[in-house]
Formats: structure tokens, sequence, C-alpha cells
């Protein structure tokens, strides 16, 4: 079953990632907003400005008309604006893949869709203002630190319907046209410590994370770690969370930690936090050696398929199946029939790509039963939704 899964999930991502084509321009730029299908570029009300911290991009997906399947789009003229957490929408991560879950929706539905690139968390509600000011009728944001921005957007425009990816809505008073894209990330970071515990010779393992502040990297650290000692118990699991405001976006620092903790003999790297998880892969990828492995697990996407300079080690990601996700939340916001409140995604583990073989028949079948006890409710992960105070 785990076996089929996988490759099931690696046709998905392949595709996906055949189909994505991203552009992007300084924080100068002025772009305009592409209709999918339509082939023209629309100009004057519909173009947002970037301010001088922050940085807009232009063209969505064209799609081909006619024979596509638009079951499910609704209103095929909405027009959907994506702001990001502060970082890239090419960050081979979180960002991206909301990006590619909007951008799907465009492919099948001819929505416009456009996304800003927000510079410096100060400018989350200005972002989020742009597209209302330019009528966009879908607003699409992207992290647990744009959830209370999202939320007054969503209060003081109540006909616009609003996507908070990765944000959980535990306010009951939260609007009806607010819609939280959330995961058990605790699991997630579960299968990848069962995984991280299975294949280690050395009997130390680490992790390389955003800050713990974020609930779902806390989630996900604390997951890997419970999952890891549910294999062996006397395991070494070394979590290092980054403790600053920049903590998604330094690869250099989550390279040389990764670095740190191959030195005190972890042989597997789990790395989660946007740039600086990135970096903390690539960092594995520089330690490694023919006669002493060192393997990494990514995280939210199968960064296999996304980041080069780590697939000789990736054993696997943790994932959020965000790109399809969000698509499905688009295309119900679209139809009219999106349920406000908290939206469950799915999360697994991605293929082993090259190095299957490492991965044994019989951790193969461990990661199996795993995730069916994790679905099932029959294993408990143990871990609190937030970091304990």
């Amino acid at each position: 079953m785990f076996k089929k899964f996988q490759k099931a999930t690696a046709l998905v991502a392949l595709a996906i990632a055949l189909t994505v084509s991203l552009s992007a321009c300084d924080s100068s730029t002025v772009s305009t907003p592409v209709a999918a299908g339509a082939g023209t570029v629309a100009a004057g009300a519909n173009t947002v400005v970037a301010n001088a911290s922050t940085a807009v991009v232009g063209a969505a997906t064209q799609v081909m008309g006619g024979s596509m399947d638009m079951a499910g789009c609704g209103n095929e003229k909405a027009k959907v604006g994506l702001v990001t957490d502060v970082g890239k929408v090419d960050d081979k991560g979180f960002n991206q893949s909301a990006w590619e879950g909007v951008q799907a929706a465009a492919k099948k539905c001819s929505y416009t869709v456009q996304y800003i690139e927000t510079v410096d968390p100060k400018d989350y509600a200005t972002n989020i203002q742009k597209f209302v000011d330019q009528k966009y009728n879908i607003i699409v944001t992207v992290g647990f630190l744009l959830a209370e921005g999202t939320q007054k957007a969503a209060v003081a425009n109540p006909n616009i319907k609003f996507i908070g990816v990765d944000q959980f809505i535990g306010d009951a008073a939260a609007p009806a046209n607010y819609a939280g894209l959330v995961f058990n990330e605790d699991q997630s970071g579960y299968l990848a410590g069962v995984l991280a515990a299975s294949v280690s010779k050395s009997g130390s393992i680490g992790a390389v994370l955003g800050t713990d502040n974020v609930p779902p990297v806390y989630r996900f650290g604390e997951g890997y770690k419970a999952g890891a000692k549910s294999v062996k118990a006397d395991i070494k699991v070394s979590l290092i969370y980054h403790e600053d405001t920049n903590a998604f976006n330094d690869p250099a620092w989550g390279a040389a930690t990764a670095k740190q903790l191959i030195s005190g003999g972890a042989d597997v790297i789990f790395g989660c936090g946007g740039k600086t998880g990135n970096g903390a892969l690539e960092g594995v990828a520089q330690t490694t050696t023919a006669d002493k492995p060192i393997y990494a697990i990514g995280v939210d996407t199968d960064q296999y398929m996304t980041l080069a300079a780590a697939q000789k080690v990736l054993l696997s990601s943790a994932t959020k199946e965000l790109s399809s996700g969000t698509m499905k939340l688009i295309m119900s916001a679209a139809s009219g029939s999106l349920k406000g409140g908290n939206n469950y995604g799915t999360v697994a583990l991605a293929p082993f790509h090259d190095l299957d073989a490492v991965v044994t028949a019989a951790i193969k079948t461990k990661l199996d039963q795993t995730k069916q006890g994790l679905d099932s409710g029959a294993i408990k992960t143990g871990v609190s939704p937030v970091k304990p105070k």
C-alpha cells in the first residue's frame, strides 16, 4: 500500500513540476495579471504596484479553452490574489507550493491569478489590502504569521473570500468568509521520525528548524522526535530551532547547523523552515561521503522535485498536500461552497526516489502501519498543538 501511494504521489509531483512556470521581478516592477485563457494582458485598474519593500510578480498560467473540464469551477471570472509570507514564491517550499495550487486552479478554471511577495512582515496587511483595492474576490495568504491580518481583512470585507494557508482558526467568532487550510504536521513529522530512526546507523539524528514559536514548525519538530522515539527509545534526537526574526530565510545558518549536528554524530537530518531548512538539506549534501553516508528529509513538498542540490541525500520529505488543498479551496470559493473555519489537508511521506534501496521492505511495512495507525487515531503523537509556555 505504502509503495503504491509513493508511486502515485511521484506522478502527481512530477506533473505539477512540469506544468508550473514562475516569473520574478525586483521591487520596482509593475506587473499586470493575465486572465487564464485570454491571451491578452489586463491593464489599468487591475495593476498592482509594488512599494519599496514588496516585490510583485505577474503573469498567471494561461489555459487552453473549450475542451477543458470546468466542473466545479463556479465563477470562471474569479480573480485570485496570493500574498506570500516573507520570502520568495519560488522558495522551493511553502510559498511555492501554495502558488502552484493557485496556478493549478487557474489552469483548470481560467481564473485570473497574481501574487505579491512579502519582503517585510510589517507589510502583510498592506499587501492584502492591495488585492482588496484591486477588487480581487478570492485572496489567499500563506503562513501562520498572516493569520491576524487575514482575519481582520475578512471581517472588513465580507464579500471577499479569504483562504489562509497554514492558518489555524481558533476564534469561534471568525467570519464565515475566512477558511484556514491546516494540517496535522505532528503526524507528518512523526512519520519522518520513524523513517529517520529506522535507517540511522549511529543512533543519533537531528533536525534543523525555523522558530518553534510558529505552531506548525513546532509540531513538525516534536512529531519527528516522538516518531523516532517510538522506534528506538534511546535514540539521540537533537532539535535545533532558529531563534531570530530571520528564521525562515537563513540558508547559511541552516547549512552550518546541519554540519554541526553531523560532526556530533547525527546521520539523518530533517530540514524544516523555508530557505533555512533548504540550507540544512544542502549542508547534508555537502558533507556526505560514500563511506559515511548522511541522509536528509525535506518538508512540506517532495523536495526531491524542487531542490536539485540535495537530491542525492534526500530519503524523503514530510509532506503536506499544500498545492491540491489550496486549489480545492479556491474552486470551492469560486463556486460559492467554501466553508469557513478549519479545513484539514492530508499529510504523508514523499517517495524515496534514488535512495529507495536504503529503505528496506521491513521499514516500508513499518511506515505503512504507522500511517494507518495515525489516520485511524490508533497512534497518537502526544504533541501539543502549540509550544507549551
